[in-house]
């Protein structure tokens, strides 16, 4: 089943991140400071993966000091289903050139 941005299922390759990925990551930001309870003075978004499954995942790369980088994985869901956006899944202790893969 083809979809527009890739095959269903499989992962796009790696992009940089544009604002709406920012957007994105922004809006899970407390949720990833809860988790790993610390607060991140910076969290840009820099490079991004996207799934096309029912809704979208995004794999997208943060960096939240000058040399320390977290992968963040954030479903959204339908359009039409009006949930917000959650954040999954996280790995820590990540580099600037360090891939962004499927977790």
């Amino acid at each position: 089943m083809s979809r527009i941005g890739g095959m269903c299922g499989g992962t796009s390759s790696a992009q940089p991140a544009t604002a709406e990925i920012q957007a994105i990551a922004d809006q899970v930001k407390s949720q990833l400071e809860e988790k790993t309870n610390k607060k991140y003075r910076m969290f840009k978004a820099v490079e991004f993966k996207s799934q096309v499954v029912a809704g979208t995942n995004y794999f997208i790369k943060v960096q939240v000091d000058d040399d320390d980088f977290i992968h963040i994985r954030v479903f959204e869901s339908l359009p039409h289903e009006n949930k917000p956006v959650v954040l999954h899944d996280y790995q820590t202790a990540k580099g600037r050139y360090d891939e962004l893969e499927y977790f």
